[in-house]
């Protein structure tokens, strides 16, 4: 049954005499787009290229962010050797020379 209804048919003549018919004529054979939808590429180019740009700017934005956190870590790590610097100088200084280990407790 489905090669029966897959089988080629012969259009005819007269579907023949029309299509050469159009094809003279210069008649487009399928109908052309309507008009309300001529702007449809145009919006998603500019979709797209809106898209583009903000994923341009979040992404400077991002890179931005984390170079001013590095910064900070920076700073954080430098502030903290200086302190942690002089709580060893503190404690590994000798007593001073007037002193008698007497804490006066």
């Amino acid at each position: 049954q489905l090669r029966q209804a897959l089988r080629p048919v012969d259009p005819g003549e007269d579907f023949t005499a029309r299509v050469l018919a159009r094809v003279a004529s210069g008649v487009p054979a399928a109908r052309s787009v309507p008009r309300r939808f001529l702007w449809a590429p145009v919006a998603l180019a500019a979709s797209l290229a809106a898209a583009a740009v903000i994923r341009h700017e979040w992404l400077e934005r991002r890179e931005m962010e984390g170079l001013q956190a590095r910064k900070q870590l920076i700073e954080a790590l430098r502030v903290t050797s200086q302190k942690l610097d002089l709580a060893y100088r503190i404690v590994n200084s000798p007593p001073p020379s007037g002193s008698d280990d007497k804490s006066g407790a």
